[in-house]
Protein backbone atom coordinates (compact mmCIF):
# COMPACT_ATOMS: atom_id res chain seq x y z
CA UNK A 1 0.00 0.00 0.00
CA UNK A 2 1.50 3.58 -0.84
CA UNK A 3 -0.19 7.04 0.43
CA UNK A 4 0.22 9.88 -1.21
CA UNK A 5 2.73 12.52 0.70
CA UNK A 6 1.76 16.15 1.33
CA UNK A 7 3.88 18.59 -0.95
CA UNK A 8 4.52 15.56 -3.24
CA UNK A 9 3.49 15.30 -6.78
CA UNK A 10 0.61 12.35 -6.66
CA UNK A 11 3.05 9.95 -8.63
CA UNK A 12 5.42 10.27 -5.60
CA UNK A 13 3.75 8.04 -2.65
CA UNK A 14 5.03 7.14 0.59
CA UNK A 15 5.54 2.90 1.18
CA UNK A 16 3.44 1.79 4.30
CA UNK A 17 3.94 -2.08 3.84
CA UNK A 18 5.74 -4.16 1.58
CA UNK A 19 5.30 -7.55 -0.32
CA UNK A 20 7.00 -10.26 0.14
CA UNK A 21 7.38 -11.49 -3.96
CA UNK A 22 9.41 -15.06 -2.29
CA UNK A 23 10.31 -17.23 -5.26
CA UNK A 24 7.63 -16.34 -7.68
CA UNK A 25 4.63 -14.50 -8.36
CA UNK A 26 1.95 -16.86 -9.14
CA UNK A 27 0.82 -19.15 -6.12
CA UNK A 28 1.45 -22.39 -7.35
CA UNK A 29 5.24 -21.88 -7.94
CA UNK A 30 5.26 -21.20 -3.97
CA UNK A 31 4.37 -24.87 -2.97
CA UNK A 32 7.72 -26.22 -3.21
CA UNK A 33 9.33 -23.55 -1.19
CA UNK A 34 6.66 -23.94 1.36
CA UNK A 35 7.44 -27.93 1.90
CA UNK A 36 11.47 -27.42 1.76
CA UNK A 37 11.15 -24.96 4.13
CA UNK A 38 8.87 -26.63 6.11
CA UNK A 39 11.14 -29.47 7.13
CA UNK A 40 14.04 -27.62 7.17
CA UNK A 41 12.69 -25.31 9.78
CA UNK A 42 11.13 -28.40 11.25
CA UNK A 43 14.52 -30.04 11.42
CA UNK A 44 16.22 -26.70 13.07
CA UNK A 45 13.86 -26.50 15.79
CA UNK A 46 14.10 -30.22 17.02
CA UNK A 47 17.60 -30.06 16.21
CA UNK A 48 18.89 -26.77 18.37
CA UNK A 49 16.42 -27.60 21.03
CA UNK A 50 17.51 -31.23 21.87
CA UNK A 51 20.85 -29.71 21.81
CA UNK A 52 20.68 -27.34 24.08
CA UNK A 53 18.41 -29.44 26.08
CA UNK A 54 21.05 -31.93 26.57
CA UNK A 55 23.87 -29.12 27.24
CA UNK A 56 21.75 -28.10 30.22
CA UNK A 57 20.41 -30.92 31.65
CA UNK A 58 23.96 -32.86 31.53
CA UNK A 59 26.46 -31.51 34.65
CA UNK A 60 29.64 -33.23 32.27
CA UNK A 61 28.98 -30.57 29.80
CA UNK A 62 28.93 -27.52 31.73
CA UNK A 63 31.95 -26.01 30.39
CA UNK A 64 32.95 -22.97 28.37
CA UNK A 65 32.77 -25.10 25.08
CA UNK A 66 29.46 -26.50 25.57
CA UNK A 67 28.00 -22.28 27.12
CA UNK A 68 29.00 -21.17 24.02
CA UNK A 69 27.93 -24.24 21.96
CA UNK A 70 24.25 -23.90 23.42
CA UNK A 71 24.31 -20.09 22.49
CA UNK A 72 25.37 -20.88 19.16
CA UNK A 73 22.01 -23.38 19.18
CA UNK A 74 19.67 -20.85 20.38
CA UNK A 75 20.88 -18.10 18.23
CA UNK A 76 19.69 -20.28 14.81
CA UNK A 77 16.74 -20.99 16.59
CA UNK A 78 16.12 -17.38 17.16
CA UNK A 79 17.32 -16.37 13.92
CA UNK A 80 15.80 -19.34 11.60
CA UNK A 81 12.66 -18.11 13.29
CA UNK A 82 12.39 -14.30 12.79
CA UNK A 83 12.49 -15.84 9.05
CA UNK A 84 10.95 -19.39 8.12
CA UNK A 85 7.44 -18.79 9.70
CA UNK A 86 6.56 -15.48 8.41
CA UNK A 87 7.66 -17.03 4.52
CA UNK A 88 5.80 -19.89 5.08
CA UNK A 89 2.86 -18.06 5.19
CA UNK A 90 3.43 -15.92 2.54
CA UNK A 91 3.92 -18.92 0.20
CA UNK A 92 0.60 -20.46 0.51
CA UNK A 93 -1.54 -17.64 1.39
CA UNK A 94 -2.67 -14.38 0.16
CA UNK A 95 -1.52 -12.71 2.66
CA UNK A 96 2.47 -11.56 1.17
CA UNK A 97 2.31 -8.25 2.80
CA UNK A 98 4.49 -7.58 5.92
CA UNK A 99 3.98 -3.58 7.30
CA UNK A 100 6.60 -1.08 7.53
CA UNK A 101 7.20 -1.84 10.77
CA UNK A 102 7.18 -5.25 10.56
CA UNK A 103 10.06 -5.13 7.87
CA UNK A 104 12.17 -2.82 9.85
CA UNK A 105 11.50 -5.52 12.86
CA UNK A 106 11.98 -8.34 10.93
CA UNK A 107 15.89 -6.78 9.62
CA UNK A 108 16.46 -5.79 13.05
CA UNK A 109 16.35 -8.73 14.72
CA UNK A 110 17.49 -11.11 11.43
CA UNK A 111 20.77 -8.64 11.88
CA UNK A 112 21.04 -8.80 15.44
CA UNK A 113 21.18 -12.70 15.53
CA UNK A 114 23.05 -13.41 12.72
CA UNK A 115 25.95 -10.99 13.87
CA UNK A 116 25.57 -11.99 17.46
CA UNK A 117 26.49 -15.53 15.66
CA UNK A 118 30.01 -14.71 13.95
CA UNK A 119 30.99 -12.82 17.37
CA UNK A 120 30.25 -16.10 19.55
CA UNK A 121 32.08 -18.27 16.48
CA UNK A 122 34.62 -16.14 17.17
CA UNK A 123 34.83 -16.41 20.79
CA UNK A 124 34.65 -20.12 20.79
CA UNK A 125 37.89 -20.46 18.72
CA UNK A 126 38.95 -18.57 21.08
CA UNK A 127 38.25 -20.63 23.91
CA UNK A 128 39.82 -23.54 21.66
CA UNK A 129 43.04 -21.78 21.40
CA UNK A 130 43.06 -21.13 25.06
CA UNK A 131 42.37 -24.82 25.95
CA UNK A 132 45.14 -26.31 23.74
CA UNK A 133 47.52 -23.86 24.12
CA UNK A 134 47.25 -22.51 27.59
CA UNK A 135 45.49 -25.15 29.15
CA UNK A 136 47.08 -24.04 33.04
CA UNK A 137 45.13 -20.86 32.22
CA UNK A 138 42.47 -22.09 30.85
CA UNK A 139 40.06 -22.51 34.14
CA UNK A 140 40.66 -18.71 34.80
CA UNK A 141 40.89 -17.30 31.03
CA UNK A 142 37.51 -19.24 30.55
CA UNK A 143 35.87 -18.53 33.36
CA UNK A 144 31.99 -18.30 34.32
CA UNK A 145 32.13 -14.65 34.32
CA UNK A 146 34.38 -14.26 31.42
CA UNK A 147 32.06 -17.02 29.39
CA UNK A 148 28.90 -14.52 30.20
CA UNK A 149 30.50 -11.52 29.56
CA UNK A 150 31.91 -12.54 25.81
CA UNK A 151 27.97 -13.37 25.05
CA UNK A 152 26.37 -10.78 26.49
CA UNK A 153 29.13 -8.36 24.72
CA UNK A 154 28.55 -10.35 21.65
CA UNK A 155 24.69 -9.47 21.91
CA UNK A 156 25.83 -5.47 22.22
CA UNK A 157 27.87 -5.23 19.36
CA UNK A 158 25.65 -6.93 16.99
CA UNK A 159 22.77 -4.71 18.33
CA UNK A 160 25.21 -1.75 17.39
CA UNK A 161 25.69 -3.16 14.00
CA UNK A 162 21.64 -4.09 13.51
CA UNK A 163 20.52 -0.72 14.47
CA UNK A 164 23.14 1.04 11.89
CA UNK A 165 22.11 -1.37 9.24
CA UNK A 166 18.20 -0.79 9.93
CA UNK A 167 17.88 2.93 10.56
CA UNK A 168 20.59 3.74 7.50
CA UNK A 169 18.08 1.50 5.47
CA UNK A 170 14.57 2.71 6.84
CA UNK A 171 15.69 6.08 6.70
CA UNK A 172 15.50 6.13 2.68
CA UNK A 173 12.57 7.39 0.77
CA UNK A 174 10.68 4.45 -0.37
CA UNK A 175 8.12 6.11 -3.03
CA UNK A 176 7.81 3.69 -6.01
CA UNK A 177 7.34 -0.22 -6.10
CA UNK A 178 6.82 -1.69 -2.53
CA UNK A 179 7.60 -5.21 -4.25
CA UNK A 180 10.76 -6.65 -2.48
CA UNK A 181 11.87 -9.29 -4.67
CA UNK A 182 12.87 -11.75 -2.09
CA UNK A 183 11.21 -13.81 0.88
CA UNK A 184 12.23 -11.77 3.97
CA UNK A 185 13.13 -8.22 4.75
CA UNK A 186 17.36 -7.51 3.82
CA UNK A 187 18.76 -4.83 3.06
CA UNK A 188 20.11 -5.41 -0.77
CA UNK A 189 16.74 -6.00 -2.00
CA UNK A 190 15.13 -2.80 0.32
CA UNK A 191 17.80 -0.70 -1.12
CA UNK A 192 17.13 -1.38 -5.27
CA UNK A 193 13.00 -0.38 -3.79
CA UNK A 194 14.92 3.45 -2.50
CA UNK A 195 13.88 6.38 -5.19
CA UNK A 196 16.73 7.80 -3.57
CA UNK A 197 20.68 7.43 -3.99
CA UNK A 198 21.99 4.78 -1.66
CA UNK A 199 25.40 5.31 -2.43
CA UNK A 200 25.85 6.62 1.48
CA UNK A 201 24.09 3.14 2.73
CA UNK A 202 26.74 1.14 0.24
CA UNK A 203 29.69 2.72 1.13
CA UNK A 204 28.58 2.47 5.20
CA UNK A 205 26.18 -0.31 5.61
CA UNK A 206 28.61 -3.56 3.34
CA UNK A 207 31.81 -2.26 4.49
CA UNK A 208 30.78 -2.12 7.90
CA UNK A 209 29.67 -5.86 7.83
CA UNK A 210 32.94 -6.62 5.84
CA UNK A 211 34.74 -5.02 9.05
CA UNK A 212 32.53 -7.34 11.29
CA UNK A 213 33.26 -10.58 8.64
CA UNK A 214 36.98 -9.47 8.55
CA UNK A 215 37.55 -8.98 12.64
CA UNK A 216 35.74 -12.19 13.60
CA UNK A 217 37.37 -13.76 10.83
CA UNK A 218 41.20 -12.86 11.73
CA UNK A 219 40.26 -13.80 15.26
CA UNK A 220 39.25 -17.40 14.50
CA UNK A 221 42.14 -17.64 11.68
CA UNK A 222 44.93 -16.85 14.03
CA UNK A 223 43.49 -18.96 17.16
CA UNK A 224 43.38 -21.54 14.34
CA UNK A 225 47.15 -20.88 13.42
CA UNK A 226 48.12 -21.62 16.86
CA UNK A 227 46.16 -24.59 18.00
CA UNK A 228 47.88 -26.42 14.63
CA UNK A 229 51.37 -25.18 15.32
CA UNK A 230 50.53 -26.72 19.27
CA UNK A 231 48.93 -29.99 18.30
CA UNK A 232 51.67 -30.28 15.39
CA UNK A 233 54.42 -30.33 18.26
CA UNK A 234 52.35 -32.72 20.18
CA UNK A 235 53.72 -36.69 20.00
CA UNK A 236 50.85 -38.57 20.58
CA UNK A 237 49.16 -39.46 17.68
CA UNK A 238 46.21 -39.77 19.77
CA UNK A 239 46.30 -36.33 21.31
CA UNK A 240 46.55 -35.06 17.84
CA UNK A 241 43.47 -36.85 16.76
CA UNK A 242 41.53 -35.79 19.30
CA UNK A 243 42.01 -32.31 19.23
CA UNK A 244 41.58 -31.77 15.54
CA UNK A 245 38.43 -33.85 15.75
CA UNK A 246 37.38 -30.92 18.05
CA UNK A 247 37.90 -28.38 15.95
CA UNK A 248 37.23 -29.86 12.72
CA UNK A 249 33.31 -28.99 13.77
CA UNK A 250 33.94 -25.48 14.33
CA UNK A 251 35.96 -24.88 11.38
CA UNK A 252 33.13 -26.19 9.28
CA UNK A 253 30.12 -23.65 10.34
CA UNK A 254 33.10 -21.11 10.38
CA UNK A 255 33.32 -21.83 6.62
CA UNK A 256 29.46 -22.27 5.54
CA UNK A 257 28.60 -19.28 7.79
CA UNK A 258 31.55 -16.81 6.37
CA UNK A 259 31.52 -17.84 2.88
CA UNK A 260 28.10 -17.48 2.77
CA UNK A 261 27.31 -13.88 4.67
CA UNK A 262 30.45 -12.45 2.63
CA UNK A 263 28.98 -12.89 -0.37
CA UNK A 264 25.75 -11.16 0.11
CA UNK A 265 27.00 -8.30 2.82
CA UNK A 266 31.03 -7.81 2.15
CA UNK A 267 30.30 -6.48 -1.49
CA UNK A 268 27.62 -4.61 -2.95
CA UNK A 269 27.34 -6.38 -6.18
CA UNK A 270 25.56 -8.92 -4.95
CA UNK A 271 22.68 -6.63 -5.09
CA UNK A 272 22.71 -7.49 -9.49
CA UNK A 273 21.48 -10.70 -8.73
CA UNK A 274 18.56 -11.09 -6.34
CA UNK A 275 17.64 -14.97 -7.68
CA UNK A 276 21.34 -15.88 -7.01
CA UNK A 277 20.93 -13.89 -3.44
CA UNK A 278 17.68 -15.72 -2.18
CA UNK A 279 19.49 -19.09 -2.94
CA UNK A 280 22.36 -18.00 -0.98
CA UNK A 281 19.91 -16.80 1.84
CA UNK A 282 17.72 -19.95 2.00
CA UNK A 283 21.76 -21.45 3.05
CA UNK A 284 22.83 -19.40 5.66
CA UNK A 285 19.21 -18.50 6.89
CA UNK A 286 17.97 -22.05 6.83
CA UNK A 287 20.30 -24.97 5.90
CA UNK A 288 23.27 -24.23 7.92
CA UNK A 289 21.25 -23.56 11.70
CA UNK A 290 19.67 -27.19 10.33
CA UNK A 291 23.33 -28.28 9.94
CA UNK A 292 24.92 -26.98 13.07
CA UNK A 293 23.37 -29.62 15.69
CA UNK A 294 24.41 -32.72 13.70
CA UNK A 295 27.81 -31.00 12.75
CA UNK A 296 28.44 -30.79 16.37
CA UNK A 297 27.16 -33.62 17.21
CA UNK A 298 27.92 -36.36 15.43
CA UNK A 299 31.60 -35.90 15.58
CA UNK A 300 31.93 -35.02 19.72
CA UNK A 301 31.76 -37.77 21.78
CA UNK A 302 30.76 -36.05 24.71
CA UNK A 303 27.76 -35.11 23.05
CA UNK A 304 26.54 -38.73 21.68
CA UNK A 305 27.05 -39.94 25.55
CA UNK A 306 25.26 -37.21 27.22
CA UNK A 307 22.29 -38.13 24.62
CA UNK A 308 23.00 -41.93 25.36
CA UNK A 309 22.62 -40.82 29.44
CA UNK A 310 19.34 -38.86 28.60
CA UNK A 311 17.54 -41.75 26.29
CA UNK A 312 18.87 -44.16 29.07
CA UNK A 313 17.00 -42.14 32.20
CA UNK A 314 14.10 -41.56 30.01
CA UNK A 315 13.61 -44.99 29.05
CA UNK A 316 14.17 -45.52 33.08
CA UNK A 317 11.66 -43.38 34.08
CA UNK A 318 8.82 -45.02 31.46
Amino acid sequence: MAVAEPGRDVNHTEVTEFILLGFGRGPGLQVVPFMMFLVIYTITVIGNTILVLIITADSRLHTPMYFLLMNLSLLDLCYSSVIAPRAMVSFLTDTKTISYRGCATQLFFFSLFVTTEAFILSAMAYDRYTAICNPLLYPTTMSKSVCIQLVVGSYLCASVNAMVQTSFTFTLCFCGSNEIDHFFCDVPPLLTLSCTDTYINQMVLFPLCGLIIMSTALIILVSYVYIISAVLQTRCATSRHKTFSTCTSHIVVVSLLYGTVSFMYAQPNSLSSPDQGKMVSVFYTLVIPMLNPFIYSLRNKDVKEALRRTIGCIMVLK
